[in-house]
């Protein structure tokens, strides 16, 4: 019976395991809840800095948002205050232009009055003339001479 020789010690390999769990019991399951402990602790560590990081990610992206949606205001500010600096500027061009065209048509007025009245004083001479009013032409004397017979 060669096998009996082996099953013994098994046996006797399996009883000694099984006293000795026993034994070490509670001191196998406060180091199982010790380690379960420890990992929990880990985890949750690690899980509230994952936190974090997404956490300060997200303020990180809504920071950038934020400065970017200033630099987009100031731009337009700034494209805005150049438009009415930019209209401002045509404006007064506008109204130089339109005095200096005021002007114009003034000095041209002036020139049409002046011209009339030149032409109406020219008119006049060639009447005095036409009318030999105010000793503009000599007098012509007319006589009738009779002949005497």
């Amino acid at each position: 019976m060669p096998g009996i020789p082996d099953r013994l010690p098994k046996q006797l390999v399996a009883k000694r395991v099984e006293e000795e769990l026993e034994k070490r019991k509670d001191e196998i399951e406060r180091e199982v809840l010790r380690r379960v402990e420890e990992a929990k602790r880990i985890m949750e560590k690690q899980l509230l800095e994952e936190l974090e990081r997404q956490r300060q990610a997200e303020l990180a992206a809504q920071k950038a948002r934020e400065e970017e949606e200033h630099a987009k205001r100031e731009e337009l500010e700034r494209i805005l205050e150049e438009n009415n600096r930019k209209i401002a500027d045509a404006q007064a061009k506008l109204a130089e232009e339109q005095l200096r065209i005021v002007e114009e048509q003034r000095k041209i007025h002036e020139e049409r009055m002046k011209l009339e009245q030149v032409r109406q004083r020219q008119q006049k001479e060639e009447q005095k003339i036409i009318l030999g009013k105010g000793k503009s032409r000599p007098k012509l004397s007319f006589s009738i001479k009779t002949t005497q017979d």
